[in-house]
């Protein structure tokens, strides 16, 4: 008696363990096709395209003066930059408005690392984030970081 309720519940578990196994199988199958369509979303220079407010802020080795800056960078999306600027450096603005600070080049890896060399020539590494809707950075030589926002 005993033996045929063994063998009535392996007949009811086998199947239903059958079950949790493919569907294990097949989430683990949907969770790695995620993965990689993540992993193919690449990024290019064309990723920071348009207009984006930029900020700025950090000191400037040497004087250790602090810097805030304001900046509407332009991405042409082909490697191509124009900035128009706001800055004040240990509390004095150094211009009376928004002043152009000519333009510039940038880089985009497919890994969505990147750099950039504004006039001047100041040298800026940064990431691209959000899919491009932000990217975060450093200035080269200085303790200055950025961060970029896309303009709606």
């Amino acid at each position: 008696m005993k033996n045929q309720w063994i063998s009535k519940l392996w007949a009811v578990a086998t199947p239903v363990m059958i079950v949790c196994v493919v569907l294990a199988l097949g989430a683990s199958a949907v969770a790695q096709s995620v993965v990689r369509g993540d992993e193919s979303r690449r990024c290019s220079t064309q990723t920071l395209s348009g207009d984006y407010g930029m900020q700025a802020e950090g000191t400037l080795l040497g004087p250790n003066w602090p810097l805030r800056t304001m900046v509407k960078v332009s991405f042409d999306g082909r490697g191509n930059l124009t900035a128009l600027v706001y800055k004040v450096i240990n509390g004095t603005p150094t211009y009376a408005d928004w002043t152009s600070e000519g333009s510039g080049t940038y880089a985009v890896n497919p890994d969505c690392t990147g750099s950039a060399v504004f006039n001047g020539p100041i040298p800026i590494h940064f990431v691209v984030v959000n899919n491009g809707k932000e990217f975060l950075g450093v200035v080269d030589g200085n303790a200055i970081t950025v961060v970029g926002s896309k303009v709606n």
